[in-house]
């Protein structure tokens, strides 16, 4: 397994020498400034490949861009409205130029709106740390109470809204406020601006599209980028929902492994993948991580490994970023399935014997509650987690105990 770790370019408070201080051997990093549908230049591409080359002192830092997540996929391709087919272009270019940079994985996702969500981005553990959390309730007690959604209680338990009810009527303005930022955060773009008026006019962009019209575009999509991506040899691999159920009355179509499955068999190649998130995956109680990789391997290009405590049994609950070794993840089992299909692989001859993962968000501790680094990217937190991932693969990968050997 190849080690990786997420960087958010110069302007991250984690910095090139972390990244080398940690033993990673490569990174995954995007233009997170180049607005989605436009093209991802040479220049550009270079640019970021520069930065992360050279730890503050000016020596070479031995690291390399190896994946990019996320060449962000617009709304417009989503819906299939606007400059849309002028977008597809522009990814099948960026791709292209990616490629000739020598990057070859390419992480995406399908979501309507919003890239993730969560109610707190700093929920206070009983250790004193911090982590990331959605609350079921505080979300109801948002999308009926303060962003008044047409319809939203219906798309609750009765119970999930009666508490939000109650929770709203108990919240002052701040935290009203705090709850509303907390859920803009995963709006690409609109963490800092986003308006209540702005969220809703973007649900109304997708009032008419069902799950199988999204899922359609998605396929169209695909049917276009991926010839280019087997061309230039780039793997694309999709990120799941997160979390992996309906929010905000918007379809989810990358949830379950039946969704997976589907979008593989409608674009048969190995240049469409996936983008296996045991965090995302794992937020919903029918999905079997395990056998996922084991059953969909051949197929896994990328490997997000974080877990999460679910709250509750129904598909839609309360979750909160534990541990990478707690939850509901067996992360050993998990990685075993993972060594097994690089051993695969490489019998095969694959020259992907290697899967690049990268240890998923992190709880905030000790000085990363100083720092205040991008929500869920901590030093420390996402240091602790890969130390405890490398052992179980150091492990599990012991000649006397022959797993992808």
């Amino acid at each position: 397994m190849r080690q990786t770790w997420r960087w958010f370019g110069p302007r991250d408070l984690v910095s090139v020498d972390d990244m080398r201080q940690a033993g990673v051997e490569g990174v995954v990093t995007a233009l997170h400034h180049v607005p989605a549908g436009a093209i991802w230049t040479p220049e550009e591409i270079a640019k970021r490949q520069r930065a992360l080359a050279a730890m503050a002192n000016g020596a070479p830092s031995g690291l390399a861009w190896e994946v990019a997540e996320s060449l962000p996929v617009s709304e417009d391709v989503k819906r299939q409205t606007g400059d849309w087919r002028t977008h597809i272009a522009n990814y099948k270019t960026s791709l292209r130029n990616l490629a000739a940079a020598g990057i070859e994985v390419v992480c995406y996702n399908f979501m309507p709106v919003l890239d993730w969500t969560r109610t707190d981005l700093a929920w206070r553990l009983p250790h004193g740390g911090t982590c990331m959390r959605f609350d079921l309730v505080d979300f109801a007690a948002f999308d009926i109470h303060i962003l008044k959604r047409a319809g939203a209680a219906e798309d609750f338990p009765a119970a999930v809204a009666e508490e939000a009810a109650r929770r709203f009527a108990a919240m002052d303005e701040e935290r009203k406020r705090s709850l509303a930022r907390n859920v803009a955060f995963g709006l690409p773009g609109a963490a800092e601006n986003l308006t209540l008026e702005g969220l809703r006019a973007h649900l109304d962009a997708y009032g008419a599209i069902s799950a199988e019209r999204l899922r359609s575009h998605l396929v169209a999509f695909l049917e276009e980028v991926v010839p280019v991506a087997e061309e230039a040899g780039i793997r694309l691999c999709c990120h799941p929902d997160d979390p992996p159920f309906p929010l905000l009355g918007l379809p989810r179509i990358m949830s379950t492994e039946a969704d997976y499955a589907a979008i593989m068999k409608a674009v048969d190649s190995p240049a469409n993948g996936i983008t296996l998130c045991s965090g995302s995956l794992g937020a919903r109680p029918d999905n079997d991580l395990p056998g996922m990789m084991r059953r969909l391997g051949s197929r896994v290009h990328f490997l997000h490994l974080r877990n999460v405590t679910r709250e509750g049994h129904a598909v839609a609950s309360s979750f909160f970023e534990d541990e990478h070794l707690r939850g509901g993840t067996d992360m050993v089992a998990l990685i075993a399935e993972v060594l097994k299909e690089e051993a695969h692989r490489r019998k095969a001859g694959r020259a992907d014997h290697s899967i690049p993962m990268r240890p998923d968000h992190g709880q905030d501790i000790l000085d990363d509650l100083k720092r205040q680094a991008q929500p869920g990217y901590p030093a420390i937190g996402r240091l602790k987690g890969l130390a405890e991932l490398r052992g179980i693969i150091t492990a599990l990968s012991h000649p006397q105990y022959g797993i992808g050997t």
